[in-house]
């Protein structure tokens, strides 16, 4: 795999229900997604260089969520490293508490 801006799978609904839906059997107290804001996400993709952003997963100590899962966004650079000195993110909002009315990515 090369690492570009074009790097990731367009996948169909089906294949996307499968995934979630897998996971959330296997861990059904577990986070199951995340929301960030288009123009957080836009802040880090218009860093001079950046080609993408890596996910890495994390755990938060923040008392609300206590050892939940938490991810944080960092801008990717055209050599693929990370752009740590650059808009680092987390502090998104977790499914349950802020999830969808109707998704058919969320296994009722």
């Amino acid at each position: 795999m090369t690492l570009d801006n074009n790097t990731g799978t367009v996948i169909s609904l089906e294949e996307a229900k499968g995934y979630t839906h897998a996971f959330q059997e296997d861990k059904p107290d577990a986070i199951k997604s995340f929301y960030v804001g288009a123009k957080k996400l836009q802040r880090i993709l218009e860093q001079e260089d950046c080609m993408g952003v890596r996910i890495y997963n994390g755990r938060t100590t923040d008392t609300d969520y206590r050892n939940k899962a938490n991810l944080v966004l960092v801008g990717v650079n055209k050599k693929g490293e990370d752009m740590t000195d650059g808009i680092i993110l987390e502090d998104l909002a977790p499914c349950p508490h802020f999830c969808p009315q109707s998704s058919p990515l969320i296994k009722l």
